[in-house]
C-alpha cells in the first residue's frame, strides 16, 4: 500500500502546475469606452452612467469602480468570489448591447470588455525598439503580428500597446483660411468623407462573362488627401491643402514610451484572473522566436518584468527548504537513536507521507506554490512524530521486557495505536476551522489546511502499518548487538544527565504546585495582553524584484512638459545601482495614465544577491526622486496577490463617498493632507481627485444663438471637430485600417480668447464667429471623475513605512477622522487589500477559538472526558506567549501567515501533553496516585517528547531563517512556530503535570458532587 501511495504521488507530481499562490482572485471584467475629445464629466454622465445602470442588473456583482478621463472611461466590475468569470463576461456583453442606443452618436466604436483586472500588474512586458526602423513600422508589427497572436493564447486577457505610434492622416485646419473662403467645418468634413468613399459598386454581366467593378477612389496618404477639392470659390477649386496642413502622422500624438531611455513600443501582457501566471508566460515566451524571425534586422525585442521568474525562484527555494528540513529532521532522529536501521524506520515515513500528499494535491486541483510547499515543509516535523512514538515504544519493550523484534512490534503497536490516532485526529481538528473559512483568505489557506491534513493522515497510516512491519524486520537483535561508540556513549550520558535534571525540576514543581498554577495564569494573561498589543497585519509584502510606479504632475501641464519630467524620473531609476531595466509610458495609452499629467513606469530590479532588500531599495529611490521638482512619484512593489479591481498610486486604499460632491472633495483633501503629515504611519499618500485643471468654459447667450438659429448640437459639433480629434474617414488596407482625423492646427498658440474667432454656421448657411453668441471664461474643472457604483468617489491611497503594521494605519485613520470631525454625511470604506484585512481581522479571534473548541470536542470524544482535554490544552498559552514574543522581537506583525503559525503550534504543543496524559491515565487505572502517575509518565515520555519537538523545531527553523526568494511571505510563520516551540517546550514539561493534578482533583470532586463513583478515564490499549 505504501508503494502504491508513492507511485501515485510521483505520477501526480509530473502534472502539478507551478504558481505563486493558490487561485484566489475575484473574477473581474473590465469595460473600456472611448470618445476622443470628450471631457471627464461628459464621459461620466453620457457614457459611464448608462453602462453602470445596466451592469447593476447583473447578479453576483461585488463592486463597480469607474474612472472617467479625457476621452476615455474604464469600468472595473468585480464579482463575488464563486462567480464563473465566463458567465459573468457574457452578462456584461449583453448589458453593453442593451446600452448601445443610449450612448453618444459620436462614439465610432462600441465599448469593449476584457476578462482582466486593471489593477493587476502585467505578467510580462515586451519592448520593441530600433535605432533605424521608424516607430510607426514597429507599431504596425506590434499591432498586426504580435498583439493578435498573443491575444489568442489561453489565459491572456489582453495585450496593451503603450506608446502606440499607429499610422493616421491628420488634417490640421487653419481656421483663418477657412473663414477667408467662407467654408465651414461641416462642409469640409463632408467633402473629405465623400472623397474617400469605399462602398461597393457592383458587377458587370453579359452572356459570356462577369466582371467586378473596381473604382479606385480610396485615398491612401496625406499627399492624396491634400489634393481633395472641398468646394469652388469664384470658379476656382479650393483644395484641402489650401486651408489645412495634411500630414502623415500617428493616431495619438500625446503618448510616448521608452525602454531604458530609448523610444520604444511597449507591449504589456495581462492575464485573466483565473489563469496560471507561469503557464501563460511560458506560452507567450514560446512564441518569441517566431516574432524575432519576422522582425526587421535592425529591430530588437526585449523582455522585462517577467513575473514567472520570481515565482520559479520562490518555488525552487521552498523545495530546497523542504529537502533541508527533511535532512535536519533525519539528523535529529539519528542523534537520538544512533543506529542507521532505527533511523531509517521513522525517516522513511517522511517521504512516503509527503509524496502521497502530492497525489491528493493533484486530485484537489492544487498547484506547486508557496502555500502548498509551505504546508509540506511544516508537515515534515509533524509526520515523523507518529513513527517516532511507535518506534520508541517498540524499542522500549525490546530493551525493558527483552522481547524480540516481532513480539515487541505487535505489543507496542497495539498499545500506542490509540495515542497515534489521538495525536493525528487532534492535529486534523486544528485545521477544520481553516477548511470552513470563506473569502480570499479561505481560498488561500484551504489549500494549506488540506495539504497538512492529508500528510498527517498519510503519516498515521504509515506509522500504524509500515513502521511496525519495518521494526519487526530491521530491529532484530537490536538489544543484543547494539554497542555504542564513544560519541554514542557521550550523547547517551548527556541525555541521562538531562533526564536527571528534568526529574529534579519536575519534583520541585510538583512540590510547588500553587506557584506553577500562578505561572500558568501568568502565561494566560500574557497571551491575552500580547494578542491585544501586537500589531496586526494582513499579508507580508513580497520582494519579487519589480516595482510599479505612478507619476503625477500639475493638472494643467502640457504633454511636452510632462514628457520631460517623466524622462527625468526614468533617469533616476536607470541611475540606481539596484535597477536592471525601466519601461516608461506617458500619455493616454496605459492603465491609470489616461490623464496627460500622469505616467507609469515598470521597474525591474537586479537579482536579490546584487542588491539589498526592498525597504532599503525604496528608501534609496525615494531620496533620489525627491530631487526631481514638479512631479510626484509613487512606488509600489508588485505583489503576487492582487486584491481589488481599483487602480491606485499606492498599495492600500480608503474610499470617501457622499451625495454632496463638493463637500466630499473638500473633506477628502483634508483627510489626505492630515494623513500625509503623519509620516510615522503613512507614506506616499495620494488621491485620485483631480479637480483643479484649467478649463475654457463656453457660456452661450441663448437668445442670440436662437435668433441666429444656432442650436447647441451645431455648436458642440463645431467645437468637437476642431478640438476633439474627430475621425472623419478611414483608410482600409489588407493588414489594418487607419484613421483620418481633423483638428485645428495644434501648433497655433491657442488661448481661450482666440476661440471667439471660430466660425459657426447659422440656419441660413452663413458663418458667424463664436464670439457673437458666447463668451469664454477660464474655470477650474475635473481632469478625472471617479465613481464607486453610481456615486462619485475619491480614493485615498497610501503605503506603509518599514515596521508599521496595516492594523496600526487603520486605527490611525479612525483617529484622524475623529480629530478633523469628518461629517457624518460622508462615508469612508477600506478597499482592496485593506478591506480584506479588515474582514480577516474580524475573524482571527473566531478562527483561533474555533480551532481550540474543535480540538476540545475531538479530545473529549476520544477520552470520554470533559476534564483531561482541558489538561491537554493548558500548554497553549505558553506557546502563544513564545510565538507572539518572537514576532515582537523580530519586528513582525501578526499577519494572516503568523496566525496560521499559531494554529500549527496548537497542534504541535498539545501532542506533548497527549503523550504524557495517555500514560498517566493508564498508571492511574493501575492504582497509582495521581502524582506518582504523572511523574512516571513524564519521565517515560521525556525522550519521545524531546525528539518530536526537536524534529518539529528543525522542520521550521529553515523557514524562520528567511532565506531565498519570497522568504518574507514564509518567515512570520516560521518565527512564530520556532518561538512558540522553544518557550512551550520548557514550560509545558513542568506546568502540564501540575495542572494534571489539579484537573484530577477537579474530576474527583465533580464525581463526589454528583453522587457517582469516579471512574477512571477509558483509554484503549494505552502505552504502558
Amino acid at each position: 500500500m505504501s508503494v502504491a501511495l508513492v507511485l501515485a504521488g510521483l505520477f501526480a507530481y509530473r502534472f502539478l502546475p507551478v504558481a505563486a499562490l493558490p487561485r484566489a482572485e475575484f473574477p473581474v471584467v473590465n469595460v473600456s469606452a472611448q470618445l476622443p475629445g470628450a471631457s471627464p464629466d461628459t464621459m461620466a454622465t453620457s457614457v459611464a452612467t448608462p453602462l453602470i445602470k445596466q451592469f447593476g442588473t447583473i447578479a453576483g456583482i461585488d463592486s463597480i469602480s469607474t474612472t472617467n478621463a479625457q476621452g476615455s472611461t474604464s469600468i472595473a466590475i468585480q464579482f463575488v468570489l464563486n462567480r464563473n468569470i465566463d458567465a459573468a463576461a457574457a452578462d456584461v456583453q449583453a448589458a453593453i448591447a442593451r446600452t448601445q442606443r443610449q450612448l453618444p452618436i459620436e462614439m465610432t466604436t462600441q465599448p469593449s470588455y476584457r476578462k482582466v483586472n486593471p489593477a493587476d500588474a502585467p505578467i510580462v512586458l515586451m519592448a520593441l525598439k530600433s535605432d533605424v526602423v521608424p516607430l510607426s513600422q514597429l507599431d504596425a508589427f506590434a499591432q498586426q503580428v504580435i498583439s493578435p497572436a498573443l491575444s489568442t493564447v489561453d489565459g491572456v486577457a489582453q495585450v496593451l500597446i503603450w506608446g502606440s505610434q499607429k499610422y493616421a492622416v491628420r488634417i490640421r485646419i487653419d481656421p483663418t483660411a477657412l473663414a477667408a473662403r467662407g467654408i465651414g467645418l461641416d462642409e469640409l468634413q463632408l467633402a473629405i468623407t465623400a472623397a474617400n468613399a469605399n462602398t461597393p459598386v457592383g458587377t458587370i454581366q453579359n452572356t459570356a462573362q462577369q466582371l467586378t467593378i473596381e473604382a479606385k477612389t480610396q485615398l491612401a496618404n496625406a499627399a492624396q488627401f491634400a489634393n481633395v477639392i472641398i468646394t469652388t470659390r469664384s470658379g476656382k477649386p479650393v483644395r484641402l491643402g489650401d486651408v489645412a496642413t495634411v500630414i502623415d502622422s500617428v493616431e495619438n500624438t500625446l503618448t510616448r514610451s521608452t525602454y531604458d531611455g530609448t523610444p520604444a513600443i511597449v507591449l504589456a501582457v495581462q492575464r485573466q484572473p483565473d489563469a496560471n501566471t507561469v503557464e501563460v508566460v511560458d506560452r507567450v515566451k514560446a512564441m518569441i522566436p517566431a516574432f524575432e524571425a519576422q522582425l526587421p534586422a535592425a529591430a530588437s525585442l526585449s523582455l522585462l518584468n517577467d513575473r514567472s521568474v520570481s515565482i520559479r525562484q520562490a518555488v525552487e527555494d521552498v523545495q530546497f527548504t523542504l529537502l533541508l528540513t527533511i535532512a535536519l529532521v533525519v539528523m535529529v532522529i539519528f542523534v537520538f537513536l544512533r543506529r542507521l536501521a532505527a533511523t531509517f524506520i521513522p525517516a522513511v515515513a517522511v517521504p512516503i507521507s509527503i509524496i502521497a500528499t502530492l497525489a491528493a494535491m493533484y486530485l484537489f486541483g492544487f498547484s506547486i506554490d508557496n502555500i502548498s510547499l509551505l504546508g509540506l515543509t511544516l508537515s515534515v516535523g509533524l509526520v515523523v512524530d507518529d513513527a517516532i512514538v511507535m518506534l520508541e515504544n517498540i524499542v522500549r519493550h525490546m530493551e525493558e521486557d527483552g522481547l524480540d523484534a516481532f513480539e515487541a512490534a505487535l505489543k507496542g503497536s497495539r498499545e500506542i495505536g490509540f495515542t497515534i490516532i489521538s495525536i493525528s485526529l487532534s492535529l486534523v481538528a486544528v485545521f477544520i476551522p481553516v477548511l470552513l473559512m470563506g473569502g480570499v483568505i479561505g481560498r488561500i489557506f484551504n489549500e494549506f489546511a488540506i495539504v497538512v491534513t492529508v500528510s498527517i493522515l498519510a503519516s498515521a497510516f504509515v506509522s500504524l502499518t509500515l513502521t511496525p512491519m519495518l521494526c519487526s524486520r530491521l530491529l532484530s537483535g537490536y538489544s543484543q548487538h547494539h554497542e555504542e561508540n564513544a560519541l554514542g556513549r557521550w550523547l547517551e550520558k548527556g541525555f541521562d544527565a538531562l533526564l536527571a535534571g528534568y526529574d529534579r525540576g519536575l519534583k520541585l514543581c510538583l512540590r510547588l504546585q500553587p506557584l506553577m498554577l500562578l505561572a500558568f495564569f501568568l502565561t494566560l494573561f500574557g497571551t491575552v495582553w500580547l494578542l491585544k498589543v501586537t500589531p496586526k497585519g494582513f499579508f507580508p509584502q513580497e520582494d519579487i524584484g519589480q516595482l510599479s510606479v505612478s507619476t503625477e504632475a500639475r493638472q494643467d501641464i502640457s504633454f511636452d512638459a510632462m514628457q520631460k519630467l517623466q524622462a527625468e524620473v526614468a533617469t533616476v531609476f536607470r541611475s540606481s545601482p539596484y535597477v536592471a531595466h525601466v519601461a516608461s509610458t506617458v500619455g493616454g495609452s496605459g492603465p491609470g495614465s489616461a490623464a496627460l499629467n500622469a505616467g507609469r513606469l515598470f521597474v525591474e530590479l537586479k537579482p536579490l544577491d546584487e542588491r539589498p532588500r526592498m525597504p532599503a531599495v525604496l528608501a534609496s529611490l525615494r531620496r533620489d526622486l525627491a530631487q526631481v521638482p514638479g512631479i510626484n512619484t509613487y512606488m509600489t512593489p508588485v505583489q503576487n496577490l492582487q486584491i481589488g479591481a481599483r487602480s491606485s498610486k499606492s498599495q492600500y486604499q480608503l474610499v470617501v463617498q457622499g451625495l454632496d460632491q463638493a463637500l466630499m472633495n473638500d473633506w477628502a483633501v483634508r483627510l489626505a493632507d492630515t494623513m500625509g503629515r503623519d509620516r510615522a504611519t503613512f507614506l506616499d499618500v495620494a488621491t485620485d481627485l483631480q479637480n483643479n485643471a484649467l478649463q475654457a468654459t463656453v457660456i452661450v447667450d441663448r437668445d442670440k444663438a436662437n435668433a441666429l438659429g444656432i442650436g447647441s448640437d451645431i455648436l458642440r459639433s463645431t467645437l468637437y471637430s476642431g478640438f476633439g480629434v474627430r475621425q472623419v474617414s478611414t483608410i482600409y488596407t489588407a493588414g489594418d485600417s487607419y484613421n483620418v482625423v481633423v483638428e485645428f492646427n495644434p501648433n497655433d498658440q491657442w488661448t481661450p480668447e482666440r476661440l471667439n474667432s471660430i466660425r459657426v454656421r447659422t440656419k441660413n448657411g452663413t458663418l458667424v464667429p463664436l464670439g457673437a453668441i458666447a463668451r469664454i471664461e477660464r474655470t477650474a474643472g475635473q481632469l478625472t471623475v471617479n465613481q464607486l457604483g453610481q456615486l462619485p468617489a475619491v480614493t485615498i491611497s497610501y503605503n506603509l513605512p518599514p515596521g508599521v503594521a496595516l492594523g496600526d494605519s487603520v486605527n490611525r485613520i479612525n483617529a484622524i477622522k475623529q480629530e478633523i470631525n469628518l461629517p457624518a454625511s460622508l462615508s469612508t470604506t477600506l478597499a482592496g487589500t485593506a478591506k480584506t484585512f479588515q474582514d480577516s481581522l474580524a475573524n482571527q479571534g473566531l478562527l483561533i477559538m474555533g480551532a481550540i473548541l474543535t480540538i476540545y470536542i475531538v479530545l473529549g470524544i476520544l477520552y470520554e472526558s470533559f476534564i483531561h482535554p482541558l489538561t491537554i490544552l493548558t500548554g497553549l498559552p505558553s506557546a502563544a506567549v513564545g510565538a507572539l514574543g518572537a514576532l515582537w522581537l523580530f519586528g513582525l506583525d501578526l499577519s494572516v501567515i503568523a496566525i496560521i503559525g499559531l494554529l500549527m503550534l496548537i497542534g504541535i504543543v498539545k501532542k506533548n501533553a497527549i503523550m504524557m496524559i495517555d500514560v498517566a491515565l493508564v498508571l492511574r487505572r493501575e492504582g497509582k496516585s495521581a502524582q506518582e502517575a504523572i511523574h512516571q509518565a513524564c519521565l517515560m515520555r521525556f525522550r519521545p517528547i524531546l525528539m518530536t519537538t526537536l524534529a518539529a523545531l528543525m522542520g521550521t527553523l529553515p523557514i524562520a531563517l528567511g532565506a531565498g526568494a519570497s522568504a518574507e511571505l514564509r518567515q512570520p510563520l516560521g518565527i512564530a512556530v520556532v518561538g512558540g516551540l522553544m518557550i512551550s517546550q520548557v514550560l509545558t514539561l513542568f506546568i502540564t503535570p501540575v495542572l494534571f493534578l489539579y484537573m484530577d482533583r477537579l474530576s474527583e470532586g465533580l464525581g463526589r458532587l454528583f453522587g457517582g463513583k469516579r471512574q477512571p478515564e477509558h483509554v484503549t490499549h494505552p502505552a504502558e
